[in-house]
């Protein structure tokens, strides 16, 4: 993911399973937890940097950070 510039880190403790990121992400980066609903990244590849997920998630589970350069 260094390439990219951004990688997608999650704080899954907050989740409250609404769904909202994973019917709303563009590129298809995450899924539910079979049994309890709660959020998981599943393509984190995928991830455009877009930053739906920050912005539309109303427990603030996931953040877009990006990268320094090394």
């Amino acid at each position: 993911m260094a390439a990219k510039g951004w990688t997608v880190v999650l704080d899954a403790r907050w989740c409250k399973a609404c769904g909202i990121c994973i019917e709303l992400c563009p590129q298809h980066v995450f899924a539910a937890e079979p049994l309890t609903g709660i959020v998981r990244l599943e393509h984190p590849e995928a991830c455009s940097g877009c930053r739906q997920c920050e912005l539309l998630c109303p427990d603030f589970v996931m953040t877009v950070e990006e990268e320094r350069n090394a």
